[in-house]
């Protein structure tokens, strides 16, 4: 009875350590030097530095993009998923594959790509143009090009749980009168929705941060269309470290504190998905 209850599964000590030690070298001690560099600053200097007009307007335009990008993934994403899950068609296997290319494409290539493509004299920018909608160098620039880095993070999340759904339940579902509308809020949204959120959230943070595809869509005009990364880039080619660290150190509590809430939000969407 004085001995301890050993696991059921050996190695939980070593297996603890290296954990602790691969989030302690990669996540904890970088932040806190993070941390440790804007502490230099007194209260009113870090005050002046991240509240000053050009770094709220950078937050305002990294968060209002990064959320409407994320949106965008969340509905679009969910369609291409269903797409891809639903239906075969010929090329099924090269549109699959086409989801995963802004992984593996670099960021400022895929930058230069859509500048290519939404610029004036661009395929897609010379008829958007031609009725007085720009997207180069505007925030809606901005907005294509985190929409683009962030597709792949909803579908991947979704597509395996609509792989798990049946079709069986949405055929019975039609046998009982519903229509496909009913069909898809009452039955499969309820099922998708923390997929979704995931989905979602894995999107606005990669869009959050994601600085090489922006800058060459975006102008990087103060005021107009500078992200809060760039700003961060900026404050360092000047050797101003403790201001670069300080708007780092907003944008991550901006950061953590968004996706806890999303995060509170798909356990509970969850939890009712399944006692429902």
């Amino acid at each position: 009875m004085g001995l301890r209850r050993r696991s059921i599964l050996p190695g939980f000590g070593l297996s603890m350590g290296f954990t602790m030690l691969y989030l302690s070298l990669l996540v904890l001690i970088p932040l806190s030097a993070l941390i440790l560099k804007t502490a230099s600053l007194s209260w009113e200097e870090f005050w002046v530095t991240v509240t000053a007009p050009r770094v709220m307007a950078a937050y305002r335009l990294s968060l209002g993009t990064a959320a409407a990008g994320a949106l965008l993934n969340a509905v679009f994403g969910l369609l291409v998923a269903w797409v891809l899950v639903r239906y075969r068609f010929v090329g099924h296997a090269i549109v699959d594959g086409l989801v995963d290319l802004p992984f593996a494409l670099p960021t400022a290539v895929g930058g230069l790509a859509l500048t290519a493509a939404y610029a004036g004299n661009g395929w897609i920018g010379r008829l958007l143009e031609a009725h007085g909608i720009q997207v180069v160098f505007t925030p809606l620039g901005i907005v294509v090009a985190l929409t683009f880095i962030g597709l792949p993070f909803v579908v991947r999340t979704v597509q395996p749980v609509l792989q798990e759904l049946s079709s069986e339940v949405e055929e019975a579902a039609a046998t009982l009168g519903a229509s496909r509308w009913q069909i898809f809020t009452r039955v499969l949204l309820p099922s998708l929705m923390p997929a979704v959120l995931t989905g979602f959230t894995l999107a606005f943070a990669r869009a959050l941060g994601e600085y090489g595809s922006v800058i060459f869509i975006a102008g990087n005009m103060p005021m107009k269309t500078e992200i809060a990364p760039l700003l961060i880039m900026t404050k360092l080619e000047q050797f101003d470290y403790a201001g670069a660290t300080a708007i780092a150190v907003v944008m991550l509590l901006l950061s953590f504190a968004l996706i806890l809430a999303i995060n509170l939000v798909q356990g509970r969407t969850a939890g009712r998905g399944s006692h429902g």
